[in-house]
C-alpha cells in the first residue's frame, strides 16, 4: 500500500496535468486539489512505512482514497458519451472497496 501511495504521490506532482481534468469543476482550480493531493499519498505512504505511525498511516489511507471519489464519479461526467472509455471509468470505482477495506485493517492493526 505504501509503494502505490507512492508512486500516485510522484505522478501527481511531476505530471499534474495528467489528472487535472479528474477534478470536477465545483471545487475551483484542479491544479491545487491536484498537487495537494500528491502530497497527501505521500505523506500517507510515509505514515504506513514506519511500523509506529502505520495505523495512522492505515487512517490516512481511509481519508485519502474516500476523499478521491469526487475526480472518479467526475470521470464519470466526463466519458458519459464514450461509452467504452465510460465503461473503463466505471470498472475502477468498485475497486476503491478493497483498497479501503485494506487500509482499514491496517488502521485497526490486524
Amino acid at each position: 500500500m505504501a509503494a502505490g501511495m507512492t508512486a500516485s504521490g510522484v505522478v501527481h506532482l511531476v505530471r499534474p496535468q495528467s489528472y487535472d481534468w479528474m477534478i470536477p469543476p465545483e471545487l475551483g482550480a484542479a491544479r491545487p486539489w491536484v498537487l495537494g493531493s500528491g502530497v497527501a499519498e505521500l505523506v500517507t505512504a510515509g505514515l504506513l512505512a514506519v511500523p509506529a505511525t502505520r495505523r495512522a498511516g492505515g487512517w490516512a489511507a481511509v481519508a485519502v482514497l474516500v476523499g478521491v471519489l469526487p475526480a472518479h464519479a467526475q470521470t464519470l461526467r466526463v466519458f458519459r458519451r464514450s461509452p467504452a472509455k465510460l465503461a473503463v471509468a466505471a470498472a475502477r470505482i468498485p475497486f476503491q472497496v478493497p483498497m479501503v477495506q485494506a487500509a482499514l485493517r491496517v488502521a485497526r492493526g490486524r
